[in-house]
């Protein structure tokens, strides 16, 4: 088992990692009847998807003796309804200054681009991923 979900009143569950211990709570976003206090179940897809891109570059950046400390992934995530769901996902990185070569920042956007997350995600979810080297 990977995690357990408690709800616990006024749409707000607690998550628990149990492998770790750590926990996050979430909250139903304000379009939706909640208060929008925490990340909803949603927000926490969108941003699963800019930490999985950017630990997948940093496994691969890890091999080829590069360091992305202050690598910054901003994301974005767009509902649509009928039925409601995640229509869009926008996910801008921002990478610090590596004066790496062409063919290096093609094979870690590459990583980025097919992420386990990325691959998990229905085809109808549009994404626009970019990419800003310094």
């Amino acid at each position: 088992m990977t995690a357990t979900v408690t709800y616990e009143s006024n749409l707000r569950t607690t998550c628990l990692h149990l492998q770790s211990g750590s926990a996050i709570e979430t909250d139903a976003p304000t379009d939706n009847k909640g208060k929008g206090e925490r990340f909803s179940p949603t927000d926490l897809i969108a941003t699963g998807l800019g930490a999985c891109m950017i630990t997948t570059m940093g496994i691969k950046a890890e091999t080829m003796d590069i360091i992305l400390d202050g690598a910054k992934v901003e994301v974005t995530k767009v509902m649509v309804s009928d039925p409601r769901r995640i229509g869009k996902i926008v996910a801008h990185v921002t990478m610090p200054i590596l004066n790496l070569d062409d063919k290096t920042k093609e094979i870690l956007e590459r990583v980025a681009r097919t992420c386990p997350v990325e691959r998990s995600l229905h085809p109808d979810v549009e994404l626009d991923i970019a990419f800003n080297w310094l």
